[in-house]
């Protein structure tokens, strides 16, 4: 008895002897990646965030609620829960982010640029209101100088050409302003470019399209792709001279949504040079939610019409599942995935981070932007060197503004010698 009691007792510690070195080393490996994370600069190229910034009863400094599992954050009304606030900015070490200037796409004219110019407005009074923790940056240079300081480098994309109101000057006056990046189209049509939200109208780029495309070139106002249709895509491919970016897509391969980008076109858009930024957006990242999503769209806008309002999203959200049943569950290691993806077929210098917090739907396990560590972490699981990941966190995106940068300044150069 004594014997089995004994053998009994050597057995479970070594049970927990191999446990305390497997927790030992898993330790060893998180606080690997927490190093690696908060030292390196990360930069997320399309948050949804300014809808809340802009209104005067949202407060930026302060820790809000987290978003219920499986519902879409909506900025423009939800004060309440989301996302995105400066404490768990820090605690995710998001150092650098473009706001997303997002007016709906039903909204042209002088409406919409009326829109956008009040949300500019809103980041640069953040900036103003916070100068020891924002930065408001417009080149690749200021934004490094903000992470030197420890200040979150707040940076412009606008997302939808509609803001535009096929106006080349109205163009200056954004990049004058700081836009940094503007997504050709948003869900719908403009006059010059088809987006991927609707069947095609114009084939691709107009004339006045691949004008702004130029125009944008030499103003140093970086050309996304991401909504476009497939043949804008490659217009704007064959006519920009600077590389383009994806601000917030993922890939086809992975989950067929049309809002995502086909191998091909992450090869074709690698070899001159540009960037994917994975999107978390669930649908985007998975198939079969892909699938869940087209399928229960009609009824989906059915029950927003019946029940509108933030209020009733959980409402929305069980209904749909009784008449279809529950959503897939989509995990936040497909947002490692898609990158992993990207890096093999187009190499790692080639994709970077474009979440659309607060615009869309997360994976479970990605709440917020205070989980961004995560990603870290699984890519050093994944065997990617510590540079490598550096450039997925940031660099690749800051090469990309470097570039459209020195390529703005070439322009004008050529410019001047043809006078």
């Amino acid at each position: 008895m004594k014997n089995t009691r004994t053998a009994w007792m050597l057995l479970l510690l070594a049970i927990w002897s191999a446990s305390q070195r497997a927790e030992s080393q898993t330790d060893a490996i998180s606080e690997r990646a927490r190093k690696l994370h908060f030292s390196s600069l990360v930069l997320d190229t399309h948050i949804d965030t300014t809808l809340r910034v802009r209104r005067p009863d949202w407060d930026f400094t302060a820790e809000h609620g987290h978003m219920p599992p499986g519902i879409s954050s909506r900025p423009e009304s939800n004060l309440h829960e989301g996302h995105v606030d400066l404490p768990r900015i820090k605690e995710g070490g998001l150092g650098a982010l473009f706001f997303g200037i997002v007016v709906r796409g039903t909204i042209t004219g002088p409406a919409a640029v009326n829109a956008a110019l009040e949300q500019i407005a809103a980041i640069h009074k953040l900036a103003e209101d916070l100068p020891n923790e924002v930065a408001f940056c417009v080149t690749s240079s200021q934004v490094r100088l903000a992470f030197k300081e420890r200040k979150i480098a707040a940076l412009l994309g606008m997302e939808g050409g509609h803001m535009l109101n096929n106006s080349l000057p109205i163009l200056r006056m954004y990049a004058k302003l700081g836009v940094r990046y503007i997504t050709l189209t948003h869900f719908y049509h403009t006059d010059w470019a088809d987006s991927s939200g609707e069947p095609p109208r114009h084939n691709g780029l107009t004339a006045l399209g691949k004008e702004i495309v130029g125009e944008m070139n030499r103003l140093g106002v970086l050309v996304d792709i991401s909504h476009v249709s497939d043949k804008t895509f490659w217009d704007a491919l064959e006519v920009s001279r600077a590389p383009l970016i994806a601000s917030h897509s993922s890939c086809r391969a992975l989950s067929g949504h049309v809002r995502n980008m086909t191998d091909e076109m992450i090869r074709a858009m690698a070899k001159k040079g540009g960037v994917i930024q994975i999107n978390y957006n669930t649908p985007y990242l998975d198939n079969a939610m892909s699938e869940y999503w087209l399928k229960t769209q009609q009824f989906r806008d059915e029950l927003l019409t019946k029940y509108p309002g933030d209020e009733n999203a959980i409402r929305r959200q069980q209904e749909t599942g009784r008449q279809f049943g529950p959503s897939p569950k989509v995990n936040w290691e497909k947002i490692v995935e898609h990158i992993d993806h990207v890096a093999r077929i187009a190499g790692v210098d080639h994709v970077g981070l474009g979440s659309d917090f607060d615009g869309a739907t997360m994976p479970d396990g990605m709440e917020d932007v205070s989980q961004l560590p995560k990603i870290t972490d699984a890519l050093l699981r994944r065997n990617y060197t510590e540079a490598d990941i550096k450039k997925i966190l940031g660099e690749n995106t800051l090469r990309v503004m470097a570039e459209a940068e020195r390529i703005a300044a070439q322009i004008s150069r050529e410019k001047r010698g043809s006078r």
